[in-house]
């Protein structure tokens, strides 16, 4: 179970003031050149979203320096008031708020923009990702899926896509509006007092010092917190799809007991994480009310002398506040950087995983296949040093029906997952009406191939969907004809809804065997020349398989057809059986050559009939 968890894909958040659990990448700067190339296409855009950020950042900090000569301008005309030498101009005052009131219209606006822009960008790129993804899995060799979970892989379009999407969203413009913020400020500051500056600067480095403190002792938590999260959604996951099993073995308490556990780390981890999480703000608040008494003492006395004017000082003190916010920014920026780049490593190794050549150099062009196999000293290995199929040879006749058996492991199903080309033979060929199957374009091969296998695949969908899956353009006559001949049509008007019955997610509101009937009605209705059906009927009970196999002896009547099967009393009837064993052929022959062979097919015939006379 463990090793299923481990694989499922990841939950959890990212925005804790920096202190978000972070995924580091293992190649982080070549990540992120990767990541700036395929930028690339939207550079105008990212050019436009820097110059808008750039743009409301400066209309945003000039703010308070405009807003220093209007409270500078009161404060004199209140002194003149006082001391009978003036009065107030609101006039003046009332244009310097004006003004001030436009820049932050112009701020705001700019913000809106860019931030309108990258929104666009990011779910540019991740639809994008996602297409290339779809198409990338669709040219990619079996072995890959078959030695990866489909949590890990699904991981790579759900989390790590979005992950990355909602990163560059966020990271770009922080970023680039923290920096600018950071030294914009600073330069205003300057403007006003060199000597308050220096006051002011000293909260930086106190600031910096004390979020990597918080950011070091919460990162560990964080990640136990994802990681149990984890765990739990692979616990919650795993109960639900076994319930029947759990409930079956009154396994509820030790089932309920283990997840008290996990859920008992996860919240201590989820505890301790927000809590120190949740202190940045505080001491961040505590660092920057100590700039503002350094500088409102400093100020103080600069004012008394005359060297700055309250207005001024004021400024200085929201440049303070504005100037310990982007600080903080910038470490949450940084987590965000490593946790895009993590999720684009991922995602670019996905999209350079190898890929099936889909064209031949010089494809042959077959309309409909004849349907004459030759396998040609075939030799397979899953790996090179692991060599499961030996040395098949046979010849197939169009239309002739072949049943390959043998025990478990003798590479009944790895013979027809070559002849699909899910995977290429190590050397020898298979031939399809003389030709290399490797010399046929793979979409123009499987064209010619229907296919059953013992687990059966039915998506969401009404049930008349399911058996065009093959066919889109067949008619709904043919489609009952389809059904008829496998027996199934009965079945399926006696369903609520008839064909127009919708199967859920799992098919789980049919049958085993229904679903079985249903996936052979769907080769039925493809039509192809060449049939393969691997243990079709195994989930079906004796009386429904006498008529499937009726059924399929009217299907296979014309087609060249593979027949791997465990009961061999539904292949009495093949023209050839292949009795394969550690990878080859040890016996063919026809039923009756077998049997009268005494050999190990002869073995394994008796040893079935024996068990059905018990």
């Amino acid at each position: 179970m463990a090793d299923k968890q481990q694989n499922r894909p990841r939950g959890g958040g990212h925005g804790h003031m920096g202190a978000a659990p972070v995924e580091k990448a293992k190649d982080f700067k070549g990540t992120i050149k990767k990541l700036i190339s395929y930028l690339g296409a939207y550079k105008i855009a990212v050019f436009l979203v820097m110059i808008f950020a750039i743009a409301s950042t400066i209309f945003n900090i000039w703010g308070p320096k405009i807003l220093s000569k209007a409270i500078t301008e009161l404060f004199t005309g209140l002194t003149k008031k006082y001391e009978g030498t003036g009065d107030i101009n609101f006039e003046k005052i009332g244009g310097v708020l004006l003004f001030m009131l436009g820049l932050y219209v112009l701020s705001s606006l700019f913000g809106v923009i860019q931030g309108w822009i990258m929104s666009t960008i990011s779910q540019k790129i991740t639809y994008r990702m996602r297409k290339e993804i779809s198409e990338k899995i669709n040219r990619m060799p079996m072995n890959y899926f078959e030695s990866r979970t489909t949590g890990e892989v699904l991981s790579r379009i759900t989390n790590d896509v979005d992950t990355l999407g909602q990163s560059l969203n966020q990271s770009l413009t922080q970023l680039i509006t923290s920096t600018f913020t950071i030294v914009g400020v600073i330069v205003m500051m300057l403007s006003i007092s060199v000597q308050m500056t220096g006051i002011a600067i000293l909260i930086v480095p106190i600031s910096l010092v004390l979020i990597m403190v918080v950011v070091k002792n919460s990162q560990k938590y964080f990640q136990t917190q994802q990681e149990y999260l984890g765990v739990i959604n692979g616990k919650v996951e795993e109960t639900i799809g076994g319930y029947t099993i759990v409930r079956l073995f009154n396994e509820e308490e030790n089932s309920l007991n283990e997840f008290k556990k996990q859920n008992d780390v996860l919240f201590k981890s989820a505890w301790k994480s927000q809590f120190l999480s949740g202190l940045m703000q505080p001491i961040m608040n505590f660092i920057g009310n100590l700039g503002y008494v350094g500088v409102a003492i400093a100020g103080g006395i600069m004012a008394y002398n005359g060297a700055i004017t309250v207005g001024d000082i004021q400024a200085f003190i929201q440049y303070v506040r504005n100037l310990t916010q982007p600080i903080a920014q910038l470490a949450q920026v940084s987590n965000m950087l490593q946790s895009m780049a993590a999720a684009a490593e991922r995602v670019f190794e996905f999209l350079n995983e190898e890929e099936e050549d889909q064209l031949a150099e010089h494809p042959v062009q077959i309309d409909k296949a004849a349907g004459m196999v030759d396998f040609d000293h075939v030799q397979f290995g899953y790996t090179p040093d692991k060599i499961i199929i030996q040395d098949f040879t046979s010849h197939v006749d169009p239309g002739q029906t072949v049943a390959i058996v043998g025990p478990t492991g003798a590479g009944k199903t790895t013979m027809v997952k070559l002849l699909m080309r899910f995977y290429d033979v190590n050397s020898g060929a298979i031939k399809i009406d003389g030709h290399n199957i490797q010399d046929f374009n793979r979409a123009d091969l499987r064209k010619n191939i229907g296919m059953v296998l013992q687990d059966t695949w039915l998506f969401k969908g009404t049930i008349m969907d399911n058996l065009r899956y093959g066919r889109l353009d067949a008619t709904d006559e043919e489609v009952y004809a389809a059904a008829k001949a496998a027996r199934v049509d009965h079945f399926i008007k006696t369903l609520p809804g008839g064909y127009e019955m919708e199967l859920n997610e799992e098919s789980s509101n049919i049958s085993q065997g229904q679903k079985q009937l249903l996936t052979i009605a769907r080769a039925i209705l493809a039509d192809k020349p060449i049939l393969i059906l691997d243990e079709a009927t195994s989930s079906v009970d004796t009386r429904t398989e006498e008529l499937i196999q009726e059924a399929m002896n009217n299907l296979m009547d014309g087609r060249t057809s593979f027949v791997i099967a465990h009961r061999l009393s539904t292949i009495k009837d093949a023209d050839k059986i292949l009795y394969m064993q550690d990878g080859d052929i040890k016996e063919q022959g026809t039923h009756e050559e077998l049997v009268a062979k005494h050999g190990l097919y002869a073995s394994l015939y008796n040893s079935q009939f024996e068990e059905l006379a018990e």
